[in-house]
């Protein structure tokens, strides 16, 4: 087992094995007294993994209780946040219970915000089942819902109490999953650490799979150093968003339907990498990107997105944050007006 300390105000513990899932009962009554563990998953996950982690939760003498919702960005909403509070009240949970998210990006985001505002806040434990989990949403804190305007518009700061990341869920995870995770792998590499970069571009998607017990530490322990250096996203953290500007505006115009976070991201680091920086870096960026079978652009205007790019959390008044990777496996963060921004891609466009 490999445990990575993250160590913000409330610390916790990233715990990396194969076969943990199967002993996580054991793991979470060790770290919290709770007497119910609401599992909240979506329909896919449900069938793979939901018997296993209640089987182990029973058995370490917990009451569980399941609310399973329809897979995808597309649930990520106060619909669906409105019904897991209602399944809450009606299933008697209390800020001594606790809550897991059992799944990917989406179940983590929303089941974590349930976690922060459902009776004022109470623990909640990441089980993360896709590799973009594993290696970047479900640690750090952040959570959210999406709004019709924009991704993550609404969420709070709420530090899980422990992760646990079970490279063997990623045997049955769809290709399509895979290229997605690989997005926020290369996003890893590009700001933080080239010999990582490199080796990516020397992998393909299926080589990749036999480092993946290297991979997933070395990209949570980038995370972990970069959040516990500013866990509240006011200053050095802004860098994991390397991409996430034009990524999350990709998202928007597509309705959320066409382009997964990931492979939104890899276009956007790709934009962006292309719009304001050499392009050496771009070129080698975009040959690492689609060797993963990753978009490095969509049909998007670039002057529309750049526009949708405004209604981004990253903003700050009428100027936008936006992340640059030049040498790669660094970071620098700038900030321009929103007209500045625009005229970057109507320069090039």
């Amino acid at each position: 087992m490999q445990n990575i300390h993250v160590p913000v105000e409330n610390a916790y513990d990233v715990l990396v094995e194969r076969g943990i899932l199967q002993k996580c009962g054991e793991v979470i009554k060790k770290i919290i007294s709770a007497e119910t563990c609401v599992i909240i998953t979506d329909d896919n996950v449900d069938k793979l993994y939901a018997n296993t982690v209640e089987n182990s939760l029973r058995k370490n003498g917990f009451r569980t209780v399941k609310f399973v919702f329809p897979h995808g960005e597309a649930s990520k909403n106060a619909e669906t946040l409105q019904k897991i509070w209602s399944f809450l009240c009606l299933n008697e949970v209390t800020r001594s219970d606790c809550l897991i998210a059992l799944g990917g990006g989406v179940v983590g985001d929303i089941t974590g915000f349930a976690a922060a505002t459902f009776l004022r806040g109470l623990p909640y434990v990441q089980i993360p089942t896709s590799l973009l989990a594993q290696v970047d949403s479900s640690v750090g804190g952040k959570t959210a819902i999406d709004l019709p305007e924009g991704k993550n518009l609404v969420g709070a700061f709420k530090q899980p109490a422990v992760v646990l990341c079970d490279p063997d869920t990623l045997t049955t995870l769809p290709e399509t999953f895979l290229i997605d995770g690989m997005g926020e792998v290369i996003k890893y590499g590009m700001i933080a650490d080239a010999d990582l970069f490199h080796k990516l571009c020397s992998y393909d998607l299926y080589t990749v799979q036999e480092h993946f017990d290297e991979i997933i530490p070395a990209c949570i322990s980038i995370k972990r150093d970069v959040v516990a250096e500013d866990e509240f996203d006011t200053g050095r953290r802004m860098i994991l968003n390397f991409g996430h500007t034009l990524g999350h505006a990709i998202e928007a115009y597509y309705h959320y339907e066409t382009y997964t976070h990931g492979c939104a991201v890899a276009a956007g680091m790709c934009l962006i990498t292309k719009y304001c920086s050499s392009p050496e870096n771009y070129q080698v960026l975009k040959n690492c990107v689609e060797r993963y079978h990753l978009p490095s652009d969509v049909p998007a205007p670039v002057h529309e997105l750049a526009v949708l790019c405004g209604n981004d959390k990253k903003r700050a008044g009428a100027k936008l944050r936006y992340i640059l990777c030049s040498p790669i496996g660094t970071a620098e963060i700038r900030t321009v007006s929103l007209s500045e921004f625009y005229t970057l891609f109507e320069l090039k466009g």
